[in-house]
């Protein structure tokens, strides 16, 4: 990974666990100055984390579906000589995650699908316009979008708004990097499965082990594929998919393992 004075945003990386935090860590410690960011003040608890771990790091708690949120991210990455070269769009939310927006097909609102819409797609759009520029500049430059395998290819009950949205953000990665090829930038994708958290479900640990592979992914398996994409190696690789999912969506005897 060629990273002499370049900055990673990372978004989407408040939990501990997640897999916004263990890309951080990772391209952190490839040498790269990296800004992550949160809609909470437990940002600045991975900041310490990464500043521990020697990484020149620093954290914006900012709601990017507001401009102002994501101008606070990039003048943040712009502070001393950052130059904002890697763009990792990893925030979003599904339903579970807020229980008070039904989201099955016959329940959900407009509202709750505007909503939806922007947390998991709008966002990525807001942050990759945003460090075009810079990139441009640089004529260097690496974004990668963390969809799903949910609504590209599969789905499950009661989350139609995320599933289009995750749908949605194949279509923006294949349109904005054949917009931004000629400048020296890639847009990929990685679609992560069923991935271990500390607040998984039950329901979702028993789907994991349902997969070929016996088990959920880690946040650090989804993380490796990420930073693949982001670094100097990916250079011929635009507006890809990489699905990390133990072979669940290629299995077509389900259940008989």
């Amino acid at each position: 990974m060629d990273t002499q004075s370049r900055t990673a945003i990372v978004t989407g990386a408040g939990s501990a666990e997640g897999i916004g935090a263990a890309v951080a860590m990772m391209l952190g410690r490839a040498g790269m100055n990296v800004v992550v960011t949160s809609t909470t003040d437990r940002i600045h608890e991975r900041v310490s984390d990464l500043r521990r771990a020697g990484i020149d790091a620093r954290g914006v708690v900012a709601d990017l579906t507001e401009q102002r949120g994501v101008d606070a991210v990039l003048a943040t990455a712009r502070e001393g000589d950052g130059i904002p070269t890697v763009l990792i769009n990893n925030a979003g939310l599904t339903s579970v995650e807020d229980p008070e927006s039904p989201a099955a097909i016959d329940d959900i609102s407009i509202e709750q699908w505007r909503l939806s819409l922007d947390r998991n797609l709008t966002t990525a759009l807001r942050m990759t316009r945003a460090v075009l520029p810079h990139m441009r500049d640089a004529g260097y430059g690496r974004i990668v979008n963390v969809a799903s395998l949910s609504g590209r290819v599969m789905a499950y009950r009661g989350d139609i708004g995320y599933h289009a949205a995750k749908a949605g953000m194949i279509g923006l990665t294949r349109g904005a990097a054949i917009d931004v090829a000629a400048s020296g930038i890639t847009v990929n994708a990685v679609a992560p499965g069923w991935i271990s958290t500390s607040s998984s479900s039950e329901h979702e640990l028993s789907m994991g082990r349902a997969t070929p592979v016996g088990r959920s992914g880690t946040a650090a398996e989804v993380a490796s594929a990420i930073c693949f994409l982001a670094g100097a190696g990916a250079s011929y690789i635009t507006g890809q998919l990489l699905l990390v999912d133990g072979g669940n969506s290629i299995d077509e005897e389900r259940g008989l393992g």
